[in-house]
């Protein structure tokens, strides 16, 4: 795998996607991000589920998710609207802050069991009954928390990981730090929704990983 390649063809742009640009589809990633981590920045998690926000929040996490693909074909979420993800903001609201702490360079024992965790708690937020998929899960948590690679076919694909699991987790983080060079010379940043200019946050080597193989599966 050229990494390099795979994210400066993010970054640039490939076909149909016009790349690291505020106006263009995964640009979604960044403004629902900055969303959900505000509060956390704030030590305001707690009103994410609040009177006043839960309609933006639930808005924002659905928006985010269609832009990147999750509701469409077989997809329950298809049939849902935004207020559908109201049990979800509610967990999101109430779970362990160091969640937004987690990044692939701290995956040991004790972060990769939260990081399970979180995943039963967003497939009882979703409903077990809608048997969520490991894509679907990590794909919310890349886009609340930036903590792992969205495990769609692409990503699964070029890393030969098919569960969400501590064995794929470990093996990501094995892959982070035997190209630890690559990645940390990147400083890519999310883009603020209203100026459209780059913000202080900057990606998570999560992110970057999910870049690397997303592009990379194609």
């Amino acid at each position: 795998m050229n990494i390099k390649k795979a994210i400066d063809s993010f970054v640039q742009g490939k076909q149909k996607n016009k790349g690291k640009q505020p106006n263009e589809r995964y640009a979604s990633f960044d403004y629902c991000y900055n969303y959900f981590y505000g509060f956390y920045e704030k030590n305001k998690l707690d009103q994410l589920a609040s009177k006043e926000r839960l309609h933006e929040s639930c808005l924002q996490i659905g928006f985010y998710l269609a832009s990147w693909g999750m509701m469409r074909g077989s997809s329950f979420l298809l049939e849902k609207s935004a207020r559908n993800f109201k049990p979800l903001i509610v967990a999101i609201s109430k779970m362990d802050r160091k969640l937004w702490e987690i990044d692939v360079d701290s995956y040991n024992d004790e972060n990769i069991q939260l990081l399970i965790k979180c995943k039963e708690e967003i497939i009882n937020a979703l409903g077990k009954e809608n048997n969520p998929s490991d894509t679907l899960i990590t794909k919310i948590m890349l886009g609340v928390f930036g903590t792992v690679p969205a495990y769609d076919q692409y990503f699964r694909k070029s890393f030969k990981v098919y569960k969400f699991n501590k064995k794929s987790l470990i093996k990501i983080k094995q892959f982070y730090e035997d190209n630890k060079e690559i990645f940390d010379s990147y400083d890519l940043r999310t883009f603020d929704f209203i100026t459209g200019e780059e913000t202080k946050h900057k990606y998570s080597i999560a992110k970057l990983v999910d870049m690397c193989g997303f592009m990379d599966g194609q």
